[in-house]
């Protein structure tokens, strides 16, 4: 089969590659969409490496190419002896995760036992620690990783439920926090800031007004007009921070009580420097953003003298259900297919073949109209 392999940084060559075996518990897709993620970007640009050797080392991409892609759907094409749920034709959507239920461990390890799947002491996962991602043809997959999709939702939509069950999930452990401002508790959450209008900070603006029906001020701050302008439609307020002072602005918005909520999902490290002039004191901080690069880690000396709840979520853990299938994945498809949470307004680059997904990495992303890309195969 084809596949874009990442054999260096910034070096993703379309070749084939062995085609994927069938294990008894697992089924193979032919890949239909696939979401090109901000974490792709950064493996790409070398700004991080989640491939860790057996002493915890980044594993070189020369050493081990990746073939990347974490966020997709496809359809069943062929289903191993033991899956009985399944069957060739079914589309589907796939947690790139494998846990102890991927596995079949059983006992499960703790973290599995405490819905913390994505940090399974066995874990492995897709397109980001070395196993092979859906940027090619076919993929393997656990059958209880698989999540049938509504005949009514298209595959490129399906495949974007991944990131927002990410979102899902980071909001969930900033809610439940041991912090002193909440949605719901007596000294309220006020005044949110989302750092970054990029697909995970327009989803964390829906999730906050649709989802937690939170009415109280949200700004959103960018420097890509396009974005900011869905900030608006969605029930933000856009800063444009190459044009405006971000600290004035906040003073302004919230008569000098500055953020109670500040959610960092643009991976620009330079936010890191700008925290203590945003945050009000023992306010929340939620690290969702990755492959920062750039700074000195004494500029968080400002920020701790904060006393902030500082929050870090990775992927999208939430328990599991009766089938052993992931929740806070249905829950997300459940949000996308309702059309409470708005994915399509965010694909703004389509990619027709994997010769062409290539554009995405070296042109597309640094382009003021880009928000999402999609690789669409037929």
């Amino acid at each position: 089969m084809k596949a874009a392999v990442l054999e260096d940084v910034e070096k993703l060559v379309v070749r084939e590659v062995p085609d994927p075996e069938v294990p008894p518990r697992e089924v193979v897709l032919r890949v239909k969409a696939v979401g090109v993620c901000g974490t792709d970007l950064h493996l790409f640009g070398g700004h991080a490496n989640y491939n860790l050797d057996a002493k915890s080392r980044p594993v070189p991409l020369a050493e081990q190419p990746q073939i990347l892609g974490h966020e997709f759907s496809g359809e069943i094409i062929e289903v191993g002896r033991e899956v009985k749920d399944l069957k060739p034709g079914d589309r589907v959507l796939c947690d790139q995760g494998r846990n102890c239920y991927s596995q079949g461990r059983r006992p499960v390890c703790s973290y599995c036992a405490s819905g913390d799947s994505h940090q399974c002491e066995f874990y492995a996962e897709h397109g980001i620690t070395g196993l092979q991602g859906a940027l090619a043809e076919y993929i393997a997959m656990p059958g209880v990783n698989c999540i049938r999709l509504p005949d009514s939702l298209p595959a490129e939509l399906g495949a974007l439920v991944e990131p927002l069950g990410c979102v899902l999930h980071s909001s969930y452990r900033a809610e439940r926090a041991q912090a002193r401002y909440t949605l719901d508790g007596p000294e309220r959450i006020r005044h949110v800031l989302i750092c970054g209008a990029g697909p995970a900070g327009l989803l964390f603006l829906q999730y906050l007004r649709n989802v937690k029906q939170y009415d109280g001020l949200i700004l959103v701050s960018d420097v890509r007009e396009k974005n900011l302008d869905l900030v608006r439609e969605l029930g933000g307020i856009p800063v444009n921070v190459a044009r405006e002072n971000l600290a004035e602005v906040v003073r302004e918005q919230t008569s000098g009580e500055r953020i109670h909520y500040l959610i960092e999902a643009c991976g620009n490290s330079i936010v890191f420097e700008q925290i203590p002039s945003l945050l009000r004191k023992q306010g929340t901080v939620l690290l969702y953003g990755h492959g920062h690069k750039g700074r000195d880690i004494g500029l968080w000396a400002n920020i701790l003298f904060l006393e902030p709840a500082l929050v870090a979520a990775v992927g999208a853990s939430g328990g599991f259900d009766a089938d052993g299938r992931p929740s806070t994945y249905r829950r997300a498809l459940e949000l996308v297919s309702s059309g409470k949470i708005r994915v399509q307004p965010f694909v703004t680059h389509r990619y027709q073949a994997l010769e062409e997904i290539h554009q995405a990495f070296e042109r597309d992303f640094d382009q003021p109209d880009y928000i999402k890309g999609v690789l669409a195969l037929k």
